[in-house]
């Protein structure tokens, strides 16, 4: 079979100009591993192509025997008008991802089936059934067992990407309520890779630079130092992301996630609010160890990228400045600002509809810089707004060259990786409301 696997961007309409789709195409990653996990589990007797709308166009004139469509909430009006357009020329089109397993109902008006959770073995009982002719409507994701392998990633797609991606694990037993990773089908079943494996997968990945799609790198530690021992000298440089409990706690993995080749921490420290994480379930930090978790990756020499999320429930317009303040004192490198966002499957998402504070199911506006949502203790406007001059503040012209030059102590490669992240969040800034 001749098959066509899309993953949309959402783009919003802009048009990038020649410097600035070059910065952000080439030290950016892809939204997800997804697409590229699932082109690479198809049987090899199948042609498949594998389309992400950042760089190419889709031919909707040539001939597909079937057309999958993985996306996220956001970009759901644009995975549909792909899916009708398809369906249209008489082409069988499967949608899935975090959205399309959220709602699978929804998915099912605009396609001929839905591939729910994380379901690469669903995604080949599809393409025997669609062969045999009975597609079903829906395929959940079957249990883990010891007995399951984590499909490798190493589709080559179109675009100058600088930085290769893989998973050693998948899933994550936290239950953060707005998370929509963990609240899909399976995705609160941690799983592990044999170690051997992940590393033959490291050594054939071309890219030097690598980024690590795990859910959080510190759920098992033990595990985790035996990978980073594993990797000394493959001479790789790489991200992940981990929790801030291990991250203050265990120098030890810290030091050898170094040795491994590690430029940056991805941090999940969310809010500066110890009773907003215990609201939301984020059991893992604990606001008086921040210190001493940035403390041990900058004494390693490696960045911190910490992600900062507004609009719980617990949080009042003294939020803003509150955590600018204390980003400046932890000496945070790199920072992403988010509105909290009800994604369709997690608890906030029910929580927030049986409590009519949901404003729009626009989807386009579930990007995490719309406030969709009436706020606890502030209005939309001004939710929007303080994170808007959260960010503005942040990335302006002067903090930022600070941290640009304080980054210099951390060694010449963390130095053009924080220079690089923040130069695109810069050209990114505009964006963040549109």
């Amino acid at each position: 079979m001749n098959i066509l696997i899309v993953e949309t961007v959402w783009m919003g309409g802009a048009q990038y100009k020649f410097l600035e789709k070059t910065v952000l195409t080439a030290f950016s990653i892809l939204p997800t591993l997804q697409a590229r996990e699932l082109a690479t589990v198809t049987p090899k007797q199948h042609m498949v192509s594998v389309i992400n709308e950042r760089y190419s166009k889709i031919n909707y004139e040539k001939k597909y025997d079937v057309v999958l469509i993985n996306f996220v909430t956001s970009t759901a009006p644009r995975a549909y008008t792909i899916a009708d357009t398809f369906r249209k020329k008489g082409i069988p089109v499967v949608l899935g991802g975090f959205h399309a397993s959220g709602l699978p109902e929804e998915a099912k008006q605009h396609a001929d089936s839905v591939l729910i959770g994380r379901n690469e073995y669903g995604w080949l009982t599809v393409l025997q059934d669609i062969e045999q002719k009975h597609l079903q409507p829906f395929y959940h994701a079957p249990p883990y067992n010891t007995s399951v392998r984590l499909p490798a990633s190493q589709v080559l797609l179109p675009g100058f990407m600088m930085t290769g991606a893989l998973e050693a694990t998948r899933g994550c037993p936290y239950h953060c309520e707005f998370c929509p990773e963990t609240n899909i089908e399976g995705g609160a079943t941690y799983y592990k890779r044999p170690i051997l494996e992940v590393i033959a997968e490291i050594k054939a990945i071309p890219q030097k630079t690598l980024m690590f799609y795990d859910t959080s790198l510190t759920i098992d530690p033990a595990y985790t130092k035996e990978l980073f021992e594993k990797m000394n000298g493959l001479h790789k440089k790489f991200f992940c992301n981990g929790n801030v409990d291990v991250l203050a706690q265990d120098p030890e993995l810290v030091r050898l996630s170094k040795e491994a080749g590690c430029v940056a921490w991805l941090v999940g420290f969310e809010s500066i609010c110890q009773e907003t994480l215990h609201d939301v379930g984020k059991t893992t930090n604990t606001v008086n160890e921040y210190a001493k978790a940035v403390q041990n990756i900058h004494s390693n020499h490696m960045a911190v990228i910490g992600d900062f999320i507004f609009g719980f429930d617990t949080d009042t317009r003294e939020v803003f400045e509150k955590t600018l303040s204390m980003i400046k004192d932890l000496e945070i490198d790199v920072a992403d600002f988010s509105i909290l966002t009800p994604f369709p499957g997690t608890p906030l998402f029910k929580k927030l509809d049986n409590q009519g504070r949901i404003l729009t199911k626009d989807w386009k506006f579930y990007n995490m810089g719309h406030a969709v949502f009436r706020p606890n203790h502030m209005t939309p406007e001004e939710l929007e707004e303080g994170v808007r001059r959260v960010y503005n503040e942040f990335y302006g012209m002067s903090f930022t060259i600070k941290r640009i030059v304080r980054s210099l102590r951390l060694g010449m490669y963390t130095f053009l990786v924080i220079f690089a992240r923040n130069l695109v969040a810069m050209m990114s800034r505009r964006r963040l409301f549109e």
